[in-house]
């Protein structure tokens, strides 16, 4: 488990306020005692903000476990209008392009972020304002969000399809690294080994990683990265280049899809546009469309730079 001793330094920008035309807008950081009315918010539109859902559901408002910090954007009336966690990465939810605009501003003010992720349109909005005083861009890139709800096609069970255990945790490591690498560019083995071992390790134990292992190595592996009510969201995922097209992926999928779908009523994945061989997997094993996600990794900003 991840020592909650951990620390992670995080800018801490007054509360800003703004009028926009007639309307008065508030923000300022969100704490614990704001936790219900935050995911009332977020719940509103759950494929659009999973992510944060999930990680306040398994950490709380105020935990270095979410490699970030929780802002908000209030009316006039103190109604929620948009929610960010500005960190590592940012994710974000806006009903306002003010709101937006807003949490733009306090983004800026951190100085490490590695990646901006959401919906398509929402996102290209907060690069708008946040672009010109921001950090610059590595990559740009665009992917479908699939998702799969009953009922699952039933195909042939993986009888060693399982949770991952400690026992585990170096395969796991190693192909999950492969994945991060292919997608960001970034191997988080070389930038941070000691941290990404310890994120691998607490969400074994939370039972959240699913392996077929057979002789020593990973058939199958993927990862549910948040576990909600509305949406478990899956990232990960990986079939071993030696074992592909004999169906195992798909078998692995449906049965661990129809676990999840027990207890949530949606499974999502997220699949970068130029992958064109794994969202034709994913669809064949019953995820249709149901979105689009824009993702921007950035440089590291440096003090004067």
């Amino acid at each position: 488990m991840i020592p909650h001793s951990a620390k992670l330094i995080e800018p801490q920008p007054r509360a800003a306020s703004r009028s926009v035309g007639a309307q008065y807008l508030t923000a300022c950081r969100l704490t614990d005692e704001d936790k219900g009315e935050v995911l009332g918010f977020l719940e509103e539109r759950p494929r659009q903000s999973f992510v944060m859902n999930g990680l306040i559901r398994d950490n709380g408002m105020e935990s270095c476990l979410n490699r970030g910090t929780f802002y908000g954007c209030r009316d006039g009336h103190g109604k929620l209008e948009g929610v960010a966690l500005i960190g590592h990465a940012i994710f974000l939810d806006s009903r306002n392009v003010n709101a937006t605009k807003i949490l733009a501003s306090f983004a800026q003010q951190h100085q490490s972020t590695h990646v901006i992720m959401g919906e398509e349109k929402l996102v290209q909005d907060f690069w708008k304002h946040y672009s010109p005083g921001g950090q610059l861009p590595r990559v740009f890139s665009r992917g479908s969000l699939l998702e799969m709800t009953p009922p699952v096609k039933q195909l042939e069970p993986v009888l060693d399809l399982r949770r991952a255990d400690d026992n585990d945790l170096a395969p796991v490591m190693a192909v999950h690294a492969e994945l991060a690498l292919k997608e960001s560019g970034v191997n988080p083995l070389n930038v941070d080994p000691d941290g990404f071992r310890l994120r691998c390790l607490r969400r074994i134990e939370q039972g959240r990683v699913w392996v077929w292992i057979r002789r020593g190595q990973v058939v199958f592996k993927a990862d549910v990265i948040s576990d909600t009510p509305n949406v478990c969201y899956v990232e990960g995922v990986y079939v071993n280049p030696n074992e592909r097209g004999k169906g195992y992926g798909s078998r692995c999928m449906s049965q661990m899809s129809r676990q999840l779908l027990q207890r949530t009523r949606a499974v999502c994945v997220l699949v970068n546009e130029v992958q064109q061989g794994a969202q034709r997997f994913f669809q064949q094993a019953g995820f249709i469309p149901c979105g689009i996600q824009q993702t921007i990794f950035l440089h590291e900003k440096h003090d004067g730079k």
